[in-house]
């Protein structure tokens, strides 16, 4: 499925929704490229996952900001990769640094950078410990599998949960997350 295509089956997904997220974030290594920045040398010439790039248009397009945060102890290998991917663009901040960090720290910084509350987030992740410990900050977090990344499966499934979670939290009031 090519990127427009999938790109057209995001947008759909999203418009079966009424509260979407404001923020969708990205963890970088086995969630949306294939392989592990410390593993890998800036010359070597790196691919998304098969959705990620559709999935990222659509959002951009619906004007859902997206961020990207990853572990690595190569960022200037990741952030060539995502030169060479031409998706620095996509990303209203970033946040990669250091392996020994917690992905707490890494939410911290975004939600200082944008201003947007962790329950108004998306996070998609490879790792369990950083979807348990992202989603007791508030963030919707969804573990995709490390062989396949994000996927419009995933996909859905992030927006279902996080729209299940708003309206659960919600029962007295009718307002978007903020």
């Amino acid at each position: 499925m090519g990127d427009e295509r999938v790109k057209a089956e995001a947008l759909q997904i999203l418009g079966r929704f009424q509260v979407l997220p404001r923020l969708v974030v990205f963890d970088l290594d086995h969630t949306i490229w294939p392989l592990y920045c410390d593993c890998c040398s800036i010359g070597d010439s790196p691919m998304l996952f098969r959705h990620a790039r559709g999935i990222m248009c659509a959002l951009k397009e619906k004007g859902i900001a997206m961020a990207g945060g990853g572990r690595s102890s190569t960022p200037d290998i990741a952030n060539a990769f995502l030169d060479k991917l031409e998706l620095q663009s996509m990303f209203v901040t970033k946040e990669i640094f250091d392996s020994w960090t917690h992905k707490t720290e890494h939410f911290q910084r975004i939600q200082m950078t944008t201003g947007i509350p962790y329950e108004s987030m998306l996070f998609f992740d490879d790792e369990h410990r950083n979807f348990i410990t992202v989603s007791k900050m508030g963030v919707t977090s969804i573990l995709v599998d490390w062989d396949g990344g994000v996927n419009l499966e995933m996909f859905k499934l992030g927006l279902n949960n996080f729209a299940a979670k708003f309206a659960a939290s919600s029962t007295d009031k009718d307002e978007y997350p903020r």
